[in-house]
């Protein structure tokens, strides 16, 4: 008798007892292995981006004192921009070219260097800057102007670690004289790398301006398309949860309908740009790569995502609620409305952020409606011949999607910057969907 006590004591471990607490140790083990390999997956990933990107906010700029002859580029005197702005870029260039070779030689400069070369080290925007510059300030022509410019690409590299000395000696678009030149004006102070902020608001810029290329347009094109997700998937969405979860009769053709939502949020998101193809521009004749387009795809994309979430949301409200609220004799509209949906408010904002942040973050689709194009000028506002109707426009991901496409590395700097930014954009999303949630949720 006292053999068995002993056996089945809850004080002595036996064999099975001893696999279980085995097995759960291993299980808690598999966790945090897993937790931990994915955090360092992470962590990886954003060092190789920030490493990667964080130059794309920090440019080299020069400063120079820019003679403006009148016999150059005002021949009639008449200090007339309408006048003035036949002299294209091409008559500003030389310009430019003189005062870098006036400022090497003002500091004693002596390597064997041409004219043309030491204008090289300027970035090829430099002439449409100081156009724009002369045609706003006509009265400046026939003196001289202290004007601020990006230097070249390969300058701008050259500081950044990605060009040397070794390299310049077989790249044909910078010399070891022009590195040279280069840290002779950083010597003498004109000549300076600080943070850029014409990388956030200037446009895109051609292959050969890599410095100047900027995520303006692709930001202020996410911004319109954002406003149609907003405005369209919002309403229907949550119309549409609010029909299907309290009004909606429990039949074979509504769980279809629910089947049928919750397939489409698993669709890969190129179905959806087929599918905006197919409709908004080969059938409506919508005008293609317009925001609007755009807009529409990302909302028949995000639809799903909003709906489920809704749904949610409304289950989460404790049947009692809508019991009491019927109780006192409200409809059921009435209960729906005043005391259902404000406590599911949280969740749906919440869903709703959180389905504007995927939209934010997709590419397929839009490349497929055509949203390619590259735009050097910012579209106008929401009128119906342009901005969200007309004018082409592009968007974040589409944008770092071009600029890996070019040869360039300094467009490669641009498309890891182009990432941290948006990365950004969906961490303050994902953060406000938190912060809602925290704030306005209510416990049962």
């Amino acid at each position: 008798m006292t053999d068995t006590l002993n056996k089945s004591s809850l004080y002595k471990t036996d064999a099975h007892t001893r696999r279980r607490n085995g097995a759960e140790k291993r299980f808690k083990l598999y966790g945090i292995l897993a937790i931990s390999v994915g955090i360092l997956a992470l962590i990886a990933l954003v060092v190789s981006i920030v490493g990667n990107g964080a130059g794309s906010f920090r440019q080299t700029f020069i400063t120079l004192e820019i003679a403006l002859p009148a016999d150059k580029l005002d021949k009639e005197g008449n200090r007339d921009p309408e006048e003035m702005a036949s002299v294209s870029t091409f008559g500003y260039a030389p310009l430019i070219r003189n005062a870098v070779v006036a400022h090497a030689e003002a500091i004693g400069f002596d390597v064997d260097l041409s004219a043309k070369d030491m204008g090289g080290i300027i970035s090829k925007s430099a002439p449409a800057a100081l156009r724009d510059y002369v045609l706003a300030n006509p009265d400046s022509v026939d003196g001289t102007v202290t004007m601020e410019f990006l230097v070249n690409g390969r300058i701008d590299g050259y500081y950044k670690g990605r060009i040397t000395a070794e390299i310049a000696e077989l790249d044909g678009n910078v010399s070891p004289e022009q590195l040279q030149l280069a840290d002779a004006f950083l010597e003498d102070g004109i000549l300076e790398t600080r943070f850029n902020f014409g990388f956030l608001t200037e446009p895109d810029a051609s292959g050969q301006r890599p410095e100047s290329a900027g995520l303006g347009v692709a930001m202020l094109g996410s911004l319109y398309m954002m406003i149609v997700v907003l405005c369209l998937a919002l309403p229907i969405g949550v119309a549409a949860s609010i029909y299907l979860e309290e009004f909606a009769p429990k039949n074979r053709w509504t769980d279809v309908i629910e089947v049928n939502i919750s397939n489409l949020a698993a669709v890969p998101s190129i179905v959806f740009g087929i599918l905006g193809l197919a409709i908004f521009i080969n059938f409506a004749g919508l005008p293609q790569s317009a925001p609007i387009v755009g807009g529409l795809v990302l909302t028949l994309m995000t639809l799903p995502t909003i709906i489920i979430s809704t749904r949610a949301a409304l289950k989460a409200v404790p049947p009692s609620i809508r019991d009491a609220a019927l109780g006192v004799g409200a409809s059921k509209m009435q209960a729906v409305f005043h005391h259902v949906l404000p406590l599911a408010a949280p969740g749906i904002l919440t869903g709703t952020i959180i389905g504007l942040a995927q939209a934010l973050g997709e590419t397929a689709p839009l490349l497929l409606i055509g949203m390619v194009a590259f735009v050097k000028e910012y579209p106008a506002a929401f009128t119906p011949e342009s901005g969200l109707f007309g004018e082409p426009a592009t968007a974040l991901p589409v944008q770092v999607f071009n600029w890996t496409q070019r040869s360039d590395p300094a467009f490669v700097e641009r498309a890891s910057g182009a990432i941290i930014v948006l990365l950004v954009f969906l961490v303050i999303m994902n953060g406000i969907a938190i912060y809602l949630r925290r704030r306005f949720e209510r416990r049962w």
